[in-house]
């Protein structure tokens, strides 16, 4: 593992303003190695989700090794969850992440002594779950349900877009995101956001593929990537052409190093990455101030 701690001052902000970025958009955008219309990318991507969703963590199941697990459990250990907290969980509608959090603010609970204080607090516990895919929240309210959460008042299922959220400023302490980000069609709006959402000292943390850099294992990767997942996406899940997407979707999302400096320009500070399994997935996170 590998950590990187991007900083930022105000030329270089100024710098931004003046230079061609990534940021910066025509009307035309990336759906994997194609191009289409900003407004056509919303649809087709709706279109991926929809299709996968039923068999979306037995797939991320099968394409980490179960690994995905690990790295899901490595982002809510640095999220560092506390009963009370108010948190945004966007892009998961499975539930995978917010199941976490609550798992450890529960545990946190259970160690702690049972006054009327902690009560209280844990009362006031909130975790929304976002997702802009009907299908998603629905494989996610069912999860939920299973585990003996349905009708749990500390969990609440959102349908709502990442670049336009329906949440009142100042108002999460934590926004986390797991491999949804390089879906959406603006990523600066996604990060406008998150910033905007946050209290003063809350924390952004961004779970998403990444880019592989050492020789022999970006070979390998990509032939994994390229003939093997969506291989296995047409044999578990009947539907080649969304994971050859998604395969594709990782290749168009900015580097570590890109995607940080565009955290940082958002406004956020103390802007870091860590690798993972040598890029494969990077958590990235930053903190309002």
């Amino acid at each position: 593992m590998a950590l990187r701690m991007i900083t930022r001052n105000s030329s270089s902000k100024l710098l931004s303003l003046f230079t061609p970025a990534f940021t910066l958009h025509s009307h035309a955008t990336s759906f994997g190695f194609k191009e289409v219309r900003e407004e056509e990318k919303g649809q087709l991507v709706g279109n991926v989700f929809s299709s996968v969703a039923s068999n979306y963590d037995l797939m991320n199941d099968f394409m980490s090794g179960g690994l995905h697990r690990l790295w899901k459990d490595r982002l809510v250990s640095k999220l560092n969850p506390f009963p009370g907290m108010k948190h945004l969980d966007v892009a998961g509608g499975t539930g995978d992440v917010a199941f976490r959090i609550l798992e450890t603010i529960n545990s946190v609970k259970r160690r702690a002594m049972q006054d009327v204080l902690e009560d209280k607090l844990q009362e006031e516990t909130q975790i929304y779950v976002c997702d802009i895919n009907p299908n998603m929240l629905n494989v996610g309210k069912k999860r939920a349900q299973e585990r003996g959460l349905g009708g749990y008042q500390s969990l609440e299922w959102v349908e709502g877009d990442a670049e336009a959220l329906n949440f009142e400023d100042d108002s999460m302490d934590g926004y986390t995101i797991a491999f949804g980000i390089r879906n959406v069609t603006h990523i600066e709006k996604v990060l406008a956001e998150a910033y905007r959402v946050l209290r003063w000292g809350g924390r952004f943390l961004c779970l998403e593929l990444s880019h592989v850099e050492v020789p022999v294992f970006k070979q390998f990767y990509d032939y994994y990537s390229f003939s093997v997942i969506p291989a296995l996406g047409e044999l578990v899940a009947g539907d080649r052409e969304s994971y050859q997407y998604l395969v594709e979707s990782i290749r168009r999302f900015p580097s570590q190093e890109k995607f940080a400096s565009m955290i940082a320009d958002a406004g956020f500070q103390k802007v870091e990455y860590e690798n993972l399994v040598g890029g494969v997935v990077a958590i990235h996170s930053g903190l309002k101030f």
